[in-house]
C-alpha cells in the first residue's frame, strides 16, 4: 500500500512505479498528476524521465508547443530520446510525428487547448504506451469553449487511466492514488494525517465535501474501518514543492 510521499523525490518514485504496473497489466494509456499550483513541469519531467532511459530513442518526448520543444533540446544536450511538440498544424503534419519506430511516448503537461491534436496524435499511436506527465486537460478556466468541445475533451479524458494523482483539497485534506490502489481522501486530524476514505473511482467534487463535512470513515474493506495514521507529511511535500519553486 503507497503512503502518501515526503518529497517530491518519493512522489516521482511511486509514480514511475504506478505506470510500469499499469503498463505490466496492459494499460496503455496513463496519466500522472501531482496537482501542486507552484509545482513546475520542468521539474517534474526532468526526475522522471530517467526512469524511462531503457527504450533511448524508440522513446519519444512530445511538449506542448514548439518553443517548449526547442527550450527542452537546448537544456537536455545528451538526451537519447526524440524531442517533439504536439503542434497545432494540418492532419499530414500530426501524422509524420508518429513513426513506426517509435515505442512508447511522453506527452509533457499538455492542456486542454491542445485536446483536438492530442487525440489525434493517440489515434495515430494506436496501442503503443502513452504518458501524459502533469496534464492540464480539464481547464476549467476556459471561457466560451463550446458543447461540442468540451463533448470531445470530455470523451477523450475517459480514455485515459489516472494511475498517479496527489492533489491538496485544502490545508487539511489531500486526494491521493496510486495505481493499483484505490482512490484516498486523507485528513489531518490531531497533527496526524489519517486516510478517512478509500474509492473505487475518483469522487466528484459533492462526494468530497460530503466525506470531508460527514467526518465518517468509507472503506470498500468492511472488515477494517480503522482510520490509518500516518504523520503529518503532506504538508512537508507541500512546503517542499513551494521552496523548489522559489
Amino acid at each position: 500500500m503507497a503512503e502518501l510521499p515526503k518529497t517530491l523525490e518519493d512522489a516521482i518514485a511511486q509514480s514511475c512505479e504506478a505506470v510500469k504496473s499499469a503498463l505490466a497489466d496492459g494499460i496503455t494509456r496513463i496519466q500522472v498528476e501531482l496537482l501542486f499550483p507552484e509545482l513546475k513541469f520542468m521539474t517534474v519531467a526532468e526526475q522522471f524521465l530517467p526512469q524511462f532511459t531503457e527504450y533511448e530513442s524508440r522513446l519519444k518526448v512530445f511538449f506542448a508547443d514548439a518553443g517548449a520543444a526547442a527550450l527542452a533540446r537546448r537544456d537536455w544536450t545528451d538526451a537519447q530520446f526524440q524531442i517533439s511538440d504536439i503542434g497545432t498544424g494540418r492532419a499530414a503534419s500530426l501524422e509524420a510525428k508518429i513513426q513506426p519506430e517509435d515505442e512508447i511516448f511522453l506527452f509533457i503537461a499538455p492542456t486542454s487547448v491542445e485536446v483536438p491534436q492530442l487525440e489525434k496524435l493517440c489515434e495515430l499511436i494506436g496501442d503503443r504506451p502513452t504518458i501524459m506527465l502533469t496534464p492540464r486537460l480539464e481547464d476549467s478556466s476556459i471561457v466560451g469553449i463550446g458543447y461540442t468541445a468540451r463533448e470531445t475533451r470530455r470523451r477523450f479524458i475517459s480514455t485515459i487511466e489516472s494511475c498517479y494523482y496527489i492533489r491538496p483539497i485544502d490545508d487539511q485534506s489531500a486526494l491521493f492514488r496510486c495505481y493499483p490502489g484505490l482512490w484516498e481522501v486523507w485528513v489531518e486530524i490531531q497533527e496526524e494525517y489519517q486516510k478517512v476514505a478509500e474509492l473505487p473511482k475518483k469522487p466528484s467534487g459533492d462526494e468530497l465535501d460530503g466525506i470531508l463535512m460527514g467526518g465518517q470513515t468509507q472503506n470498500t474493506n468492511t472488515s477494517d474501518t480503522t482510520p490509518t495514521k500516518k504523520p503529518s507529511v503532506f504538508k512537508s511535500l507541500q512546503r517542499f514543492i513551494k521552496a523548489l519553486s522559489s
